[in-house]
Protein backbone atom coordinates (compact mmCIF):
# COMPACT_ATOMS: atom_id res chain seq x y z
CA UNK A 1 0.00 0.00 0.00
CA UNK A 2 1.14 3.64 -0.97
CA UNK A 3 0.33 6.81 0.38
CA UNK A 4 1.52 9.69 -1.55
CA UNK A 5 2.19 13.03 -2.75
CA UNK A 6 3.61 13.73 -6.60
CA UNK A 7 7.21 14.26 -4.75
CA UNK A 8 6.86 12.00 -1.61
CA UNK A 9 5.04 9.63 -0.32
CA UNK A 10 4.48 6.76 2.65
CA UNK A 11 4.91 2.85 1.22
CA UNK A 12 3.33 0.37 3.95
CA UNK A 13 5.41 -3.05 3.05
CA UNK A 14 5.03 -4.64 7.10
CA UNK A 15 1.63 -6.91 7.06
CA UNK A 16 0.98 -6.04 10.98
CA UNK A 17 -0.71 -8.99 11.68
CA UNK A 18 2.27 -10.93 10.64
CA UNK A 19 4.53 -9.06 12.76
CA UNK A 20 2.37 -9.26 15.61
CA UNK A 21 2.39 -13.45 15.02
CA UNK A 22 6.15 -13.22 14.81
CA UNK A 23 6.49 -11.23 18.18
CA UNK A 24 4.33 -13.58 19.87
CA UNK A 25 6.37 -16.95 18.71
CA UNK A 26 9.23 -14.95 19.86
CA UNK A 27 7.72 -14.28 23.41
CA UNK A 28 6.36 -17.94 23.74
CA UNK A 29 10.67 -19.03 22.60
CA UNK A 30 11.61 -16.42 25.40
CA UNK A 31 9.34 -17.11 28.35
CA UNK A 32 9.90 -20.66 28.08
CA UNK A 33 13.73 -20.56 27.54
CA UNK A 34 15.81 -21.53 30.46
CA UNK A 35 17.31 -18.13 30.64
CA UNK A 36 13.96 -16.48 29.68
CA UNK A 37 14.32 -13.23 27.51
CA UNK A 38 11.72 -11.00 26.16
CA UNK A 39 12.52 -9.27 22.53
CA UNK A 40 13.26 -5.83 22.77
CA UNK A 41 11.58 -5.02 19.32
CA UNK A 42 8.74 -4.72 21.96
CA UNK A 43 9.74 -1.55 23.87
CA UNK A 44 8.88 0.95 21.08
CA UNK A 45 5.09 1.68 21.54
CA UNK A 46 4.22 5.39 21.96
CA UNK A 47 5.12 5.08 25.71
CA UNK A 48 8.18 3.48 25.54
CA UNK A 49 8.63 6.12 22.53
CA UNK A 50 8.69 8.77 24.55
CA UNK A 51 10.51 6.96 27.78
CA UNK A 52 13.81 6.85 25.10
CA UNK A 53 13.39 10.36 24.35
CA UNK A 54 13.88 11.23 27.78
CA UNK A 55 16.36 8.79 28.36
CA UNK A 56 18.61 10.39 25.52
CA UNK A 57 18.56 13.62 27.59
CA UNK A 58 19.54 12.10 30.54
CA UNK A 59 23.10 13.69 32.22
CA UNK A 60 24.55 9.65 32.12
CA UNK A 61 23.23 8.68 28.80
CA UNK A 62 26.03 10.04 26.35
CA UNK A 63 25.15 7.72 23.33
CA UNK A 64 22.68 10.59 21.66
CA UNK A 65 24.41 13.83 22.39
CA UNK A 66 28.00 12.45 21.08
CA UNK A 67 26.48 10.67 18.31
CA UNK A 68 25.14 14.20 17.03
CA UNK A 69 28.02 15.95 17.72
CA UNK A 70 30.03 13.71 15.51
CA UNK A 71 27.44 14.18 12.66
CA UNK A 72 27.39 17.65 13.09
CA UNK A 73 31.30 17.67 12.89
CA UNK A 74 32.08 14.90 10.11
CA UNK A 75 28.51 15.14 8.14
CA UNK A 76 30.19 17.45 5.07
CA UNK A 77 33.39 14.98 5.01
CA UNK A 78 31.03 11.89 4.46
CA UNK A 79 29.11 13.51 1.59
CA UNK A 80 32.29 14.76 -0.26
CA UNK A 81 33.40 10.94 0.11
CA UNK A 82 30.43 9.60 -1.18
CA UNK A 83 28.89 12.31 -2.95
CA UNK A 84 24.92 10.63 -2.45
CA UNK A 85 21.88 11.42 -4.83
CA UNK A 86 20.12 9.43 -1.93
CA UNK A 87 20.16 8.88 1.51
CA UNK A 88 18.54 5.43 3.05
CA UNK A 89 18.26 5.44 6.70
CA UNK A 90 17.19 2.25 8.63
CA UNK A 91 15.58 2.98 11.73
CA UNK A 92 14.80 6.50 10.92
CA UNK A 93 12.53 7.35 14.34
CA UNK A 94 11.43 11.13 14.12
CA UNK A 95 14.72 12.06 11.37
CA UNK A 96 16.12 14.75 14.14
CA UNK A 97 20.02 13.30 13.38
CA UNK A 98 19.77 12.77 9.85
CA UNK A 99 18.98 16.47 8.97
CA UNK A 100 22.97 17.52 9.41
CA UNK A 101 23.36 14.86 6.43
CA UNK A 102 20.60 16.31 4.40
CA UNK A 103 22.07 19.48 4.55
CA UNK A 104 25.11 18.61 3.77
CA UNK A 105 24.15 16.87 1.14
CA UNK A 106 21.73 19.92 -0.14
CA UNK A 107 18.83 18.86 0.21
CA UNK A 108 17.59 22.28 0.95
CA UNK A 109 18.83 22.80 -2.76
CA UNK A 110 17.90 22.39 -5.98
CA UNK A 111 20.74 19.50 -6.18
CA UNK A 112 17.93 16.44 -7.02
CA UNK A 113 18.15 14.16 -3.50
CA UNK A 114 15.88 11.54 -2.11
CA UNK A 115 15.67 10.23 1.13
CA UNK A 116 14.71 7.28 2.04
CA UNK A 117 13.62 6.44 6.16
CA UNK A 118 12.61 3.44 7.35
CA UNK A 119 10.53 2.52 10.60
CA UNK A 120 8.06 0.06 12.02
CA UNK A 121 5.76 2.88 12.77
CA UNK A 122 3.48 4.16 10.46
CA UNK A 123 2.47 7.22 12.14
CA UNK A 124 6.34 8.26 12.80
CA UNK A 125 7.55 7.92 8.90
CA UNK A 126 4.20 9.37 7.99
CA UNK A 127 5.13 12.78 10.31
CA UNK A 128 8.69 12.59 8.99
CA UNK A 129 7.60 12.60 5.21
CA UNK A 130 5.36 15.74 5.93
CA UNK A 131 7.86 17.93 8.14
CA UNK A 132 10.73 17.13 5.51
CA UNK A 133 8.46 18.31 2.71
CA UNK A 134 7.53 21.26 4.59
CA UNK A 135 11.36 21.75 5.78
CA UNK A 136 13.42 20.54 2.23
CA UNK A 137 10.59 21.32 -0.20
CA UNK A 138 12.92 20.33 -3.22
CA UNK A 139 13.51 16.70 -1.22
CA UNK A 140 11.89 13.76 -2.72
CA UNK A 141 11.16 11.61 0.35
CA UNK A 142 10.01 7.79 0.27
CA UNK A 143 8.80 6.56 3.25
CA UNK A 144 8.95 2.86 3.91
CA UNK A 145 7.07 1.35 6.85
CA UNK A 146 9.00 -2.04 7.38
CA UNK A 147 11.39 -3.96 9.31
CA UNK A 148 15.09 -3.14 9.05
CA UNK A 149 15.34 -7.06 9.73
CA UNK A 150 12.91 -8.39 7.23
CA UNK A 151 12.35 -5.87 4.48
CA UNK A 152 15.81 -4.13 3.12
CA UNK A 153 14.64 -6.03 0.24
CA UNK A 154 11.44 -3.54 -0.52
CA UNK A 155 13.87 -0.42 -0.24
CA UNK A 156 13.43 0.97 -3.80
CA UNK A 157 16.28 1.27 -6.41
CA UNK A 158 18.57 3.59 -5.86
CA UNK A 159 18.47 6.71 -8.03
CA UNK A 160 22.43 7.54 -7.68
CA UNK A 161 25.25 7.01 -5.67
CA UNK A 162 23.75 5.88 -2.11
CA UNK A 163 24.56 6.52 1.63
CA UNK A 164 22.92 4.25 3.49
CA UNK A 165 22.36 5.28 7.26
CA UNK A 166 22.16 3.52 10.53
CA UNK A 167 22.54 5.34 13.36
CA UNK A 168 21.82 5.38 17.39
CA UNK A 169 24.23 2.41 18.17
CA UNK A 170 21.27 0.10 17.27
CA UNK A 171 23.51 -2.40 15.51
CA UNK A 172 24.50 -2.90 18.98
CA UNK A 173 21.06 -4.21 19.83
CA UNK A 174 21.64 -7.16 17.48
CA UNK A 175 23.74 -10.35 18.64
CA UNK A 176 26.37 -11.77 16.34
CA UNK A 177 24.29 -14.30 14.05
CA UNK A 178 21.40 -11.65 12.89
CA UNK A 179 24.05 -8.88 13.24
CA UNK A 180 26.07 -10.60 10.34
CA UNK A 181 22.81 -11.53 8.60
CA UNK A 182 21.42 -7.80 8.97
CA UNK A 183 24.82 -6.58 7.36
CA UNK A 184 24.99 -8.89 4.24
CA UNK A 185 21.64 -7.74 3.63
CA UNK A 186 23.12 -3.88 3.94
CA UNK A 187 25.98 -4.98 1.49
CA UNK A 188 22.97 -6.12 -1.31
CA UNK A 189 21.88 -2.09 -1.05
CA UNK A 190 25.33 -0.61 -1.89
CA UNK A 191 27.23 -0.84 -4.65
CA UNK A 192 30.94 0.08 -4.86
CA UNK A 193 31.51 3.68 -4.39
CA UNK A 194 28.67 4.08 -2.11
CA UNK A 195 28.60 4.27 1.83
CA UNK A 196 27.24 3.16 5.00
CA UNK A 197 27.66 5.03 8.37
CA UNK A 198 26.95 3.52 11.40
CA UNK A 199 26.89 4.16 14.57
CA UNK A 200 28.59 2.36 17.42
CA UNK A 201 29.34 2.95 20.93
CA UNK A 202 32.58 2.03 22.07
CA UNK A 203 34.07 0.01 25.23
CA UNK A 204 34.88 2.04 28.46
CA UNK A 205 34.96 1.34 31.96
CA UNK A 206 31.54 -0.08 33.38
CA UNK A 207 31.72 2.90 35.18
CA UNK A 208 30.71 5.07 32.62
CA UNK A 209 28.47 2.54 30.64
CA UNK A 210 26.18 1.34 33.31
CA UNK A 211 24.75 4.59 34.67
CA UNK A 212 24.28 5.29 31.14
CA UNK A 213 21.70 2.11 31.41
CA UNK A 214 20.59 2.72 34.88
CA UNK A 215 20.29 7.04 35.36
CA UNK A 216 19.47 8.14 38.88
CA UNK A 217 16.03 9.46 38.08
CA UNK A 218 14.82 6.05 36.64
CA UNK A 219 13.90 7.05 33.54
CA UNK A 220 15.61 3.57 32.09
CA UNK A 221 13.90 1.34 34.84
CA UNK A 222 10.49 3.06 33.46
CA UNK A 223 11.19 2.03 30.14
CA UNK A 224 12.41 -1.40 30.83
CA UNK A 225 9.57 -2.20 33.02
CA UNK A 226 7.13 -0.42 30.56
CA UNK A 227 7.90 -3.72 27.71
CA UNK A 228 5.90 -5.91 30.50
CA UNK A 229 2.93 -3.31 29.76
CA UNK A 230 3.17 -3.66 25.91
CA UNK A 231 3.21 -7.68 26.29
CA UNK A 232 0.40 -7.52 28.62
CA UNK A 233 -1.77 -5.03 26.22
CA UNK A 234 -0.54 -7.27 23.00
CA UNK A 235 -1.19 -11.04 24.23
CA UNK A 236 -2.93 -10.75 27.02
CA UNK A 237 -0.94 -11.23 29.99
CA UNK A 238 -0.87 -10.43 33.55
CA UNK A 239 2.34 -9.36 34.63
CA UNK A 240 3.11 -6.82 37.34
CA UNK A 241 5.62 -4.60 36.14
CA UNK A 242 6.06 -3.27 39.87
CA UNK A 243 7.20 -6.58 40.96
CA UNK A 244 10.02 -6.48 39.00
CA UNK A 245 13.10 -3.91 39.80
CA UNK A 246 15.62 -2.78 36.78
CA UNK A 247 19.21 -4.16 36.39
CA UNK A 248 21.56 -3.54 34.13
CA UNK A 249 25.20 -4.87 34.03
CA UNK A 250 28.43 -4.90 31.57
CA UNK A 251 29.28 -8.35 30.52
CA UNK A 252 32.54 -7.54 29.71
CA UNK A 253 33.53 -11.06 28.24
CA UNK A 254 30.46 -10.64 25.71
CA UNK A 255 31.37 -7.06 25.28
CA UNK A 256 28.15 -6.16 25.76
CA UNK A 257 25.78 -4.11 28.30
CA UNK A 258 22.61 -5.69 29.11
CA UNK A 259 19.06 -4.89 31.17
CA UNK A 260 17.15 -7.37 32.68
CA UNK A 261 13.98 -7.34 35.16
CA UNK A 262 14.55 -9.04 38.28
CA UNK A 263 11.51 -10.46 40.15
CA UNK A 264 11.38 -9.29 44.10
CA UNK A 265 9.12 -12.32 44.65
CA UNK A 266 7.71 -15.61 42.98
CA UNK A 267 5.96 -14.58 40.19
CA UNK A 268 3.02 -16.17 38.11
CA UNK A 269 2.23 -14.98 34.82
CA UNK A 270 -0.28 -16.15 32.66
CA UNK A 271 -0.34 -14.95 28.82
CA UNK A 272 -3.99 -15.68 27.50
CA UNK A 273 -3.19 -15.27 23.61
CA UNK A 274 -0.70 -17.68 23.93
CA UNK A 275 -2.04 -20.16 26.25
CA UNK A 276 0.91 -19.64 28.24
CA UNK A 277 1.81 -20.46 31.88
CA UNK A 278 4.94 -19.00 33.48
CA UNK A 279 6.70 -19.26 36.59
CA UNK A 280 9.76 -16.51 37.46
CA UNK A 281 11.29 -17.22 40.70
CA UNK A 282 13.57 -14.38 42.30
CA UNK A 283 16.84 -16.17 40.76
CA UNK A 284 15.97 -15.47 37.34
CA UNK A 285 15.67 -12.57 35.38
CA UNK A 286 13.96 -11.00 32.45
CA UNK A 287 16.41 -10.71 29.91
CA UNK A 288 15.03 -7.39 27.55
CA UNK A 289 18.03 -6.09 25.54
CA UNK A 290 21.56 -6.38 24.67
CA UNK A 291 23.66 -3.37 23.54
CA UNK A 292 27.27 -4.57 22.10
CA UNK A 293 30.20 -2.02 22.72
CA UNK A 294 32.52 -1.90 19.96
CA UNK A 295 36.63 -1.36 19.14
CA UNK A 296 37.58 -0.01 16.00
CA UNK A 297 39.63 -3.02 15.42
CA UNK A 298 36.09 -5.22 16.41
CA UNK A 299 34.23 -3.04 14.18
CA UNK A 300 36.55 -3.61 11.33
CA UNK A 301 36.45 -7.50 11.83
CA UNK A 302 32.03 -7.51 12.06
CA UNK A 303 32.54 -5.59 8.56
CA UNK A 304 35.04 -7.63 6.87
CA UNK A 305 32.72 -10.93 8.12
CA UNK A 306 30.24 -9.93 5.22
CA UNK A 307 33.33 -8.62 2.73
CA UNK A 308 32.89 -4.95 3.84
CA UNK A 309 35.81 -2.45 4.64
CA UNK A 310 36.27 0.62 6.68
CA UNK A 311 36.41 3.64 4.81
CA UNK A 312 36.14 6.17 7.62
CA UNK A 313 36.72 6.45 11.52
CA UNK A 314 34.99 9.53 13.24
CA UNK A 315 35.15 9.35 16.68
CA UNK A 316 35.09 12.12 19.90
CA UNK A 317 38.39 13.13 21.70
CA UNK A 318 37.19 10.74 24.68
CA UNK A 319 36.76 8.21 22.54
CA UNK A 320 33.19 7.28 23.48
CA UNK A 321 31.67 6.58 20.44
CA UNK A 322 32.20 6.26 16.82
CA UNK A 323 30.81 6.55 13.62
CA UNK A 324 32.02 4.44 11.14
CA UNK A 325 31.94 4.84 7.30
CA UNK A 326 32.15 1.17 5.43
CA UNK A 327 31.77 0.12 1.71
CA UNK A 328 33.10 -2.34 -0.95
CA UNK A 329 36.85 -2.77 -0.94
Amino acid sequence: MTLATAASGVEVVLDGRAWLRAMAAEVRTGLTAVRKWLPSTLFYDAAGSALFERITETPEYYLTRTERALLQRHAAEVVELIRPREIVELGSGSGRKIRDLLDAAGAGSERALRYVPMDVDPDGVSALVRNLGEDYPGLRVHGLVGDFLHHLGRVPPPIGPRLVVFLGSTIGNLHPGPRRAFLAEVGRLIAPGDGFLVGLDLVKPATVLEPAYDDRLGVTAAFNRNLLRVVNRQFGADFNPEAYRHHATFNAEASRMEMHLVPDAHQRVRVAALGLRVEIAPVETLWTESSYKFTMGSAADMLAEVGLALRGWYTDSRGMFALALAGWP
